[in-house]
């Protein structure tokens, strides 16, 4: 069995198949695109709830230690500080040593006082 064919129409341009929709036309009939929302809605904008108490990072520990592998660590701090160490006992070592850098570095710890 076969599908009847679709009926030919005479004197019809043909349509497209797929069109963009594109903008209203006014109701006056101008042509200018119709604006569907006139009044503006406020926006309210809420402090992010994660920097509430004031904290934010200043050092990062990476630590990168795959099975069967040499482990690899980096040390990075905002006030300049950039190492790196590959291998067993530097990684401890620097690990170590970050965590050291913690109380002495100039971003942590305020230096107004210091001289007094």
């Amino acid at each position: 069995m076969s599908t009847p064919p679709r009926p030919h129409l005479e004197g019809h341009p043909p349509t497209p198949r797929l069109g963009l929709a594109g903008p209203a036309p006014a109701a006056s009939g101008s042509g200018a695109p119709k604006v569907v929302g006139r009044k503006a809605v406020p926006i309210a904008v809420r402090p992010d709830q994660q920097t509430g108490d004031g904290r934010h990072p200043v050092a990062w520990l990476t630590i990168t230690a795959p099975r069967g592998a040499t482990p690899t660590v980096t040390s990075v701090c905002q006030c300049g500080r950039n190492l790196f160490a590959a291998g067993h006992h530097r990684a401890l070592a620097l690990i170590e040593d970050h965590t050291r850098h913690r109380d002495l570095c100039p971003l942590h710890t305020p230096q107004e006082g210091a001289a007094a």
